[in-house]
């Protein structure tokens, strides 16, 4: 049955890896037969020669987009986890902070950008605060929701034994809460180098954002693409951390 599970799973898989591969060498043969000009369209074999080419210019850069986008994602799941805290033990501060971080969502990001490079100039800073805001609220009200919706029975099981606030929120609430937590935080790392990149866009004089922009400006598609393929390699990859995280933790929990 194993045997027969594996193999199911390894069929499933090759049915898009399949796909891809098709419509990349469909790709390439418009490319090549129709002539069209690289600055419009590069072959997928020319967006390949970049990595070999320009590598020193991607890694660089790539490091760069890279730790603003950790540090940032650090910091958002730090703050997350002590905002919820604060709202679960001061029900007053999660009234008077709640909607107005509902409201700050309703913001364009492409619109405080700007004001961050304006504020913070156009060093790491503004990028990772980008970062921040962009991470912060999928993991806030994933976690808060998950304190919220715990089971009424256990929460009166710890009641009629008397257990404090903290120990419960400690040995119930966090707990149950985790896989709630997670769901958010897998929903921001798929935003986490994105809001960096973007943020580069805007200002910066390093990172995967900046080399997309006088990549455009130089009609180099080849590069955008290039980089625009890293960007979504490491949201996977951020997205792979955070679920190997989670069946850890999760596993620890039971």
């Amino acid at each position: 049955m194993k045997n027969l599970k594996t193999i199911d799973k390894v069929k499933n898989s090759l049915y898009p890896i399949v796909t891809f591969l098709v419509l990349l060498i469909i790709w390439e043969v418009i490319v090549k037969v129709q002539n069209v000009p690289q600055y419009i369209l590069p072959a997928p074999t020319d967006i390949l020669k970049v990595f070999y080419k320009d590598y020193l210019n991607l890694y660089v850069n790539t490091l760069t987009t890279l730790n603003e986008a950790t540090i940032g994602f650090i910091i958002a799941i730090i703050l997350s986890l002590t905002m919820g805290i604060l709202m679960d033990f001061i029900p007053i501060f999660k009234k008077c902070v709640y909607p107005i971080m509902v409201v700050s969502q309703t913001i364009p990001t492409i619109a405080i950008a700007p004001l961050l490079i304006i504020w913070f100039g156009f060093d790491m800073l503004p990028k990772v605060i980008m970062v921040i805001m962009t991470c912060f609220f999928p993991i806030l009200i994933s976690f808060v929701d998950g304190i919220e919706n715990i089971d009424k029975d256990y929460l009166n099981l710890f009641k009629t034994m008397n257990s404090s606030k903290l120990a419960t929120f400690i040995h119930l609430k966090f707990p149950m809460a985790m896989d709630k937590f997670f769901s958010g935080l897998k929903i921001s790392a798929t935003y986490t180098v994105v809001a960096a990149t973007v943020a580069e866009w805007l200002g910066g004089t390093k990172g995967l954002g900046v080399y997309m922009v006088r990549s455009k400006s130089a009609y180099a598609l080849d590069k955008v693409f290039a980089s625009t393929i890293l960007v979504v390699i490491f949201s996977l990859i951020f997205v792979g951390i955070v679920q190997a995280i989670k069946k850890i933790a999760l596993r620890h929990n039971i």
